[in-house]
């Protein structure tokens, strides 16, 4: 790898005016753990160590770290328009990565909505949902259904229709009228399935009903989750359970979002999660592997039938009074349009569908390692649970201490490599967990 430039080649004096997120930050500031560069699969420490990547940076380096295409493209932009808003002022670049992602996209998603992040399109999404419905003189569906253990991000939008409590916590009762369904996590049954477990899933589905019952159909608004829940310890959905939930939604005439901002771009080796589990929803949130990490970026894929709704309003109207000041960046979108060509050009999608049965085999290969409690996949995704918190945080800090990175969730592992990764780092990812599970 080239030499850093020298000023960022080793971690600063003072660690305190930095707040870091989702982090006991007294604790880790205690015993940092530092990178100073990246490419390709690894992270490199202060100290020369590679350490191998085993979740993408944080489920989004989908191509690689400091991909030469990505990095060139965001340089070039950065030096030839670095700013302009989207507030009643185009620039090409937006233009242009909209059309490509909207190829890339389910048929009949023929228009996106920027944002800066996954959390604001979670937000943006159920703001689409709230102003289609007012607008087809339904203004009394204001009311949205979240589900246990989901993660939506953290705007005040998407924490209320998430369902993970350590989140919510501290910050009041949110939103009114949002109801949440049941996880669908049933070790009892499925411990240790592969890919799509096999019982519950239209059981779970029907739980909806209930709550329609109690809240009145015609108050409700939407229907939001993740296809495969990830910022919970990767879980799968059942077998039927999303043909369920849609098959109910449009019964009641309520909006289906799907947050793929994990799912998306490549994840379960299609374009996007619902081509690859076939089912369709109404509204698509995504983010993180849109612009493989380079550049924040979120965005909201919209159908034609909700698109053509908000549309039937007079040409003068604004037909959603929303946006962020960086809603289609010049630096996002010359990343976003170099990623989906890196995807495009190296088959990134197909490879991953490829590998996704030899990723399976080797996480399953770890059903008799110390302590291991279940084991989950999809894709290139993938959970090893273990019988604590605190192991699955020893186990983690154990194998970074050994070169690879992994995230520890609760009682789990969680895994999602870059798509381009080898069979050999497969191999090291497993063998590492197993040797640092035995010595915890």
């Amino acid at each position: 790898m080239d030499a850093p430039e020298a000023r960022f080649a080793a971690p600063p004096n003072a660690l305190d005016a930095f707040w870091m997120p989702f982090t006991p930050n007294r604790a880790w500031k205690r015993d940092p753990r530092f990178v100073t560069q990246a490419q390709g699969m690894h992270y490199v420490a202060p100290d020369g160590r590679r350490i191998l990547d085993a979740i993408a940076g944080l489920w989004c380096v989908n191509a690689g770290h400091c991909h030469p295409k990505i990095v060139e493209a965001v340089r070039a932009q950065a030096g030839q328009l670095d700013f302009a808003s989207s507030f009643g002022l185009g620039h090409p670049a937006a233009f242009e990565y909209a059309n490509c992602l909207t190829e890339a996209a389910p048929e009949g998603f023929n228009r996106v909505f920027f944002a800066g992040s996954g959390s604001e399109a979670v937000d943006t999404a159920l703001k689409l949902a709230l102003a289609f419905h007012a607008v087809q003189g339904q203004g009394q569906r204001t009311k949205l259904v979240g589900r246990q253990r989901s993660y939506h991000g953290v705007g005040f939008g998407g924490l209320s229709v998430a369902g993970i409590g350590s989140q919510r916590k501290h910050f009041g009762p949110l939103l009114p009228g949002v109801s949440h369904l049941p996880h669908t996590h049933d070790p009892r049954q499925n411990a240790f399935s592969r890919g799509r477990p096999e019982h519950g899933g239209e059981a779970f589905a029907d739980a909806l009903e209930g709550i329609l019952y109690a809240q009145d159909p015609s108050t409700i608004a939407a229907v939001i989750v993740e296809p495969v829940a990830g910022s919970t310890g990767v879980l799968v959905p059942p077998q039927g359970y999303l043909e369920r939930l849609r098959a109910i939604c449009d019964r009641h005439v309520l909006l289906l979002i799907f947050d793929e901002v994990v799912t998306g771009f490549g994840r379960l080796g299609a374009a996007f999660g619902s081509q690859a589990l076939g089912v369709m929803p109404d509204l698509i949130c995504c983010a993180k592997g849109m612009t493989n990490g380079a550049v924040p970026m979120g965005g909201v894929l919209i159908n034609d039938r909700v698109a053509e709704g908000l549309y039937s309003q007079p040409e003068t109207t604004s037909e959603f009074m929303h946006g962020y000041t960086y809603s289609g960046h010049p630096l996002a979108a010359a990343a976003g349009l170099a990623t989906l060509e890196v995807y495009q050009e190296e088959g990134l999608f197909q490879r991953a569908a490829e590998t996704a049965p030899r990723w399976e085999a080797a996480l399953h290969s770890l059903r008799d390692a110390q302590g291991v409690t279940d084991i989950r996949n999809i894709g290139l995704l993938g959970a090893i649970e273990f019988g604590s918190p605190a192991a699955a945080k020893a186990i983690a800090a154990r194998c970074f201490d050994d070169g690879v990175l992994i995230r520890a969730v609760g009682e789990a592992l969680v895994l999602s490599p870059p798509l381009a990764i080898e069979d050999s780092q497969i191999d090291q990812i497993v063998s590492t967990i197993r040797k640092c599970a035995g010595e915890v």
